[in-house]
């Protein structure tokens, strides 16, 4: 199954398809997204989510607050729903 994630505030829409990272998808479909490692150490992809819920296979490194705050790293993230996403603070 794959889900529409909507990055803000550009309004871009791509989609996840079942195991995919949210930024490998995003690579994929040629949407511009900030990255270095791919494996969650340089932090340079962590977003936040608006709307929808995502999994792990390997949990990142967020302190408690950052994951209330909706804070995640799309390189480890597999999408769970359909998503909204940001950058920055809401």
């Amino acid at each position: 199954m794959s889900h529409n994630v909507t990055l803000l505030p550009q309004n871009l829409t791509f989609i996840v398809a079942n195991g995919q990272s949210i930024l490998d998808a995003a690579l994929d479909q040629g949407v511009a997204f900030p990255h270095r490692c791919k494996v969650g150490a340089c932090a340079s992809c962590l977003c936040r989510i608006s709307k929808g819920q995502v999994s792990y296979d390997l949990e990142p490194m967020l302190t408690e607050n950052e994951k209330q705050q909706g804070w995640m790293f799309t390189c480890l993230a597999h999408a769970e729903s359909d998503l909204v996403i940001t950058f920055g603070e809401e």
